[in-house]
């Protein structure tokens, strides 16, 4: 994977493009809800802390430890959210997805299905990688049926694996995807997005 380009990925209505500093307002309007940081390591309370993320998160991809994006509407062109592909390992044809969250506007609106089939499909069929992770909080119990919902294999739980931001040491709890299941899932899981208007799609770089 690319860090030092630029990744554009988009369908006929999710645009996700590398994270800015020119973002701060946007985010800053939809980032201070509690709600969204509660089974997060890290959380964002105030505008010292959302600039601290997004350091973090440019810092990550200089460094090539993580792609941050954000996930703009394209029916009224606001800013949605966040996700990122992480724990990048081109050697083994790996990565994750996560660090995902949206605004309370566009929960609930198919938004997050939207930006994990672009995901997903430039996981396996641009970069041609062979698995696909995510994880979440045990208790997040939205995440996890989330998860199943894209077709992932519920792996296994790993024990006091995260330090959280009250304190709590999280168990966390993995699923994946892997290349010669894709098709399957895409037609079973994704189906209702292979329109004309989404298949033409593009990544830009």
């Amino acid at each position: 994977m690319k860090f030092d380009h630029d990744l554009v990925l988009e369908n006929e209505l999710v645009l996700l493009r590398p994270v800015s500093e020119h973002d701060l307002p946007q985010l800053e309007a939809i980032a201070l809800d509690e709600d969204i940081w509660r089974y997060m390591p890290t959380r964002i309370g105030n505008k010292q802390e959302l600039t601290d993320w997004m350091n973090a998160a440019l810092q990550d991809r200089k460094s090539r430890q993580r792609y941050v994006f954000v996930i703009i509407d394209k029916a009224t062109g606001r800013l949605a959210g966040s996700t990122a592909f992480g724990n990048i390992s081109d050697r083994d044809k790996r990565l994750e997805i996560g660090w995902t969250w949206l605004g309370r506007d566009f929960r609930g609106t198919g938004m997050n299905k939207q930006v994990k089939f672009l995901l997903f499909s430039y996981a396996f069929e641009v970069l041609q990688y062979e698995r696909v992770e995510q994880k979440t909080d045990v208790l997040n119990l939205r995440s996890r049926s989330a998860m199943l919902k894209t077709g992932a294999t519920e792996e296994g739980i790993l024990r006091s694996h995260t330090l959280m931001q009250d304190g709590r040491r999280r168990d966390t709890i993995y699923y994946s995807i892997l290349r010669p299941e894709w098709q399957r899932i895409r037609q079973e899981r994704f189906g209702d997005l292979l329109t004309p208007e989404n298949l033409q799609r593009r990544s830009t770089v």
